[in-house]
């Protein structure tokens, strides 16, 4: 899967993704620190790119909707510390392996997987 980490994201956490097979890039690495959200979401929706935050904002799918792209997923632990982010990047490695996020917004949690899909919000 093609994965792309926002710049919120530690860039380090491309590697087990990769390591797990998937084609992940970050915001940093393509120089485009600082792009708004806005941007950030059409350029992987145009990009056929899942979306890895740490951004509560991309969770609102009034604003950003989960079936205009390949999938959002929002990171959310207790800490942003990197062992945690590595946890939950886990979580959604394992996650991958089973289903996949397209159209759908995914909030991984320590221990869970929460998924949203727009017919919800209806």
């Amino acid at each position: 899967m093609k994965v792309k980490l926002d710049e919120n994201v530690d860039a380090r956490l491309a590697e087990p993704l990769c390591t797990a097979g998937h084609d992940a890039t970050t915001v940093a690495g393509q120089g485009i620190g600082g792009i708004d959200d806005e941007a950030l979401f059409t350029l992987c929706k145009n990009e056929g790119r899942l979306l890895v935050t740490l951004d509560l904002g991309f969770a609102n799918v009034l604003r950003y909707s989960p079936s205009e792209s390949p999938g959002l997923v929002v990171l959310r632990g207790p800490n942003q510390h990197f062992a945690t982010m590595r946890l939950l990047v886990e979580t959604l490695i394992s996650a991958l392996h089973a289903e996949t996020p397209g159209g759908r917004l995914w909030i991984v949690e320590p221990g869970r997987l929460r998924v949203h899909e727009d017919s919800e919000a209806t």
